[in-house]
């Protein structure tokens, strides 16, 4: 899990995208982990020569593009320092020979240096601010102290350090000294890095950069020099590396060994279509049960978390993007964020269904849980919100995992239990991505938090659930469009674009193939919040008018399995359906699921939004605050 916080200013950071840590436990090889470093640290990121050949050259636009390429370089520059090692600095004589789990880097100079780093110190004085001259030059400062004073060369850097006796025993092996070593030289603590707060929020991230970068070296690096092992005098200060943690050491004692093995992803089967279509659930008059929908009720994160939020805590591994091309890119503004744990949202958006449909515990026949972020599997969510709700005994109390095709899977189950039990289904979808996400940008930009809860009963009256359709699974590539956890990606929450776009695709082609044989006449069309910019693109291929589908994703974001739901209480609450509507509501996502339900939806049966957040912070109940309320109100 990696929680998000507010600092003291009531900004929104997320340490995970701050200071950079890699499960080694996950990592199996050399080759894997050179991949993850490749991706994060070296893609995107310019060689100090580079850097100098485009400052000569005058290819830098303003001080800041200047600045981001030194930062980029920097962090590529001690990418495995980063990930593997704390720094001990250390006097020459008190240096253990004989420990393996003691390195030294071994070193190569960077030729060139002080003339490189000059005609970079002189562009940079040539060129523009982009937004703050004097936030810029303070962040040149930080920034250009570690370049200038870098001394080595980058480019082939090992990721596991030689042992001391191995440097010791290697020809021309030279080292970092630190001259005039001060132990308390200034450095920047963690809260000081998460507290940073500027107006312009592509310069706060770039400010958290330079930090970490200072704290790589927080010594004086004017009086550092590469020395030979051979000429180490007694009082030389050197810099030892040790392993962060034992998964770092188990990996480096594995690699030396010979004893990694590389993990064989297994080779998929061709896809083949399935012998005759899987037709909808129509259910009709003469369906002995008519499922009725009693309450719907909603859940949101009680914090909000602006665009201008993702890049204020935009890592180096993040191309740049700014708040504006993230809204035009996904149709996201904001997205809502809870500091509760996922259990609890989804417990409360339950409690307040029941209220208002006027059910009590012992009338609910089955919970059923649908979720994908999950962490609890014993006992499952659906069990754990049954004795929490009361409920002494169900037919069935059961988790479905079907992301984003959640809602349709959830119904599509219940009127199935329906139909055993004639009791009332309390149906409960809920998600908590704001701290499986890490930095994963394609997830940070579109993925929030939050619950739903619908209680569906059977009547012999009119109905409101009137066809299900789920579906599942298409090419591997396609099923394993967006995964959790991926070790490629430190355990967290991916998502492969194109992969994405071509299941959604193909499944709203077999939905409105299948719509238009049903005859019905659909009021309004509330899908899975994915992608605004996304689904609009695919249903105008199909000939449906955008101002005929509800969205909200721009203010909720995506909410996987719980955002159908609410979406269907936001068109109620915006007015988009202001009395008994035909409603199509499609989803799909993650592992190739798919399915819809057409409901007949009307307002009264949507309880008012639950806004119950944290205990001590009661100006939080308030259901729309602002942004600056809230985060004030969640910071107290």
């Amino acid at each position: 899990m990696k929680p998000f916080r507010l600092n003291k200013h009531g900004k929104l950071v997320f340490p995970s995208s701050i200071f950079t840590e890699l499960d080694f436990s996950t990592i199996s090889n050399l080759d894997q982990l050179k991949a993850i470093i490749r991706r994060d640290f070296e893609v995107k990121a310019p060689t100090g020569t580079e850097i100098a050949e485009r400052a000569a050259a005058g290819s830098y636009g303003t001080r800041y593009d200047l600045l981001r390429d030194i930062g980029l370089h920097l962090f590529w520059a001690n990418r495995y320092a980063l990930v593997m090692y704390d720094k001990q600095p250390m006097r020459w004589r008190d240096v253990p020979r004989n420990r393996d789990d003691v390195f030294v880097p071994l070193l190569q100079p960077w030729e060139g240096r002080e003339a490189k780093t000059a005609s970079v110190r002189e562009a940079y004085s040539q060129l523009p601010a982009r937004w703050n001259a004097t936030a810029e030059d303070e962040l040149f400062d930080l920034l250009f102290d570690c370049f200038s004073n870098k001394l080595y060369h980058a480019t082939s850097l090992p990721p596991i350090k030689a042992t001391i006796a191995e440097a010791l025993a290697a020809a021309g092996a030279s080292t970092t000294t630190l001259g005039n070593y001060d132990p308390d030289h200034p450095r920047f603590s963690i809260d000081d890095i998460l507290d940073v707060s500027d107006q312009q929020a592509e310069l706060e991230a770039l400010r958290r950069w330079s930090m970490v970068l200072h704290n790589q070296q927080p010594w004086d690096r004017s009086q550092a020099r590469l020395k030979p092992l051979v000429e180490m005098q007694d009082d030389d200060i050197v810099v030892l590396y040790y392993p962060k943690n034992r998964h770092v050491l188990e990996f480096i004692n594995r690699e030396k060994k010979g004893t990694t093995v590389a993990r064989q992803a297994p080779t998929p089967d061709p896809a083949v279509e399935p012998v005759r279509p899987y037709p909808p659930t129509v259910i009709n008059d003469n369906s002995p049960i008519q499922p009725k929908i009693e309450a719907l009720a909603v859940r949101k994160g009680e914090v909000i978390c602006s665009n201008e939020d993702v890049v204020r805590n935009s890592p180096s591994s993040w191309s740049p993007m700014s708040a504006k091309e993230i809204a035009d890119k996904t149709g996201i503004e904001r997205r809502r964020y809870t500091a509760e744990p996922l259990e609890n949202i989804a417990l409360e958006a339950a409690r307040e269904a029941l209220k208002h449909a006027g059910r009590g515990a012992e009338e609910i026949g089955a919970v059923l849980f649908c979720s994908c972020t999950s962490s609890r599997l014993i006992p499952s969510t659906a069990t754990w919100l049954s004795g929490q709700l009361g409920i002494l005994q169900t037919h069935c109390s059961a988790d479905i995992v079907a992301a984003c095709a959640g809602f349709p899977y959830g119904v599509a189950e219940s009127v199935r239990l329906l139909r055993e039990i004639e009791r009332p289904v309390l149906l409960v979808m809920a998600e908590k991505f704001s701290d499986k996400i890490g930095n994963a940008r394609p997830s940070r930009m579109i993925f929030g938090d939050g619950a739903a809860a619908m209680v569906i009963a059977p009547s012999t009256g009119e109905r409101d659930i009137h066809v299900v359709q789920t579906y599942a699974s298409g090419p591997a590539s396609q099923v394993n469009s967006i995964i959790w956890p991926n070790h490629d990606f430190d355990n967290d929450i991916t998502v492969y674009g194109p992969e994405v776009k071509a299941l959604v695709k193909r499944y709203l082609n077999q939905m409105m193939g299948e719509l238009s044989g049903l005859g019905l006449n659909i009021d309004i069309i509330v899908p899975h919040q994915a992608n605004k910019t996304m689904i609009t693109e695919i249903t105008e291929a199909q000939g449906i008018d955008a101002n005929d589908i509800y969205f909200n994703i721009s203010e909720v974001g995506n909410a996987s399995a719980a955002s159908i739901p609410i979406a269907l209480a936001d068109a109620v609450f915006d007015g988009a359906i202001d009395k008994r509507s035909l409603v199509f509501a499609p989803g799909f996502g993650a592992g190739a699921v798919g399915g819809y339900v057409i409901l007949s939806l009307e307002p009264a049966m949507v309880a008012s939004e639950v806004t119950t957040a944290l205990a001590m912070s009661p100006s939080l109940t308030k259901a729309h605050s602002s942004i600056e309320d809230i985060k004030e109100a969640f910071h107290t």
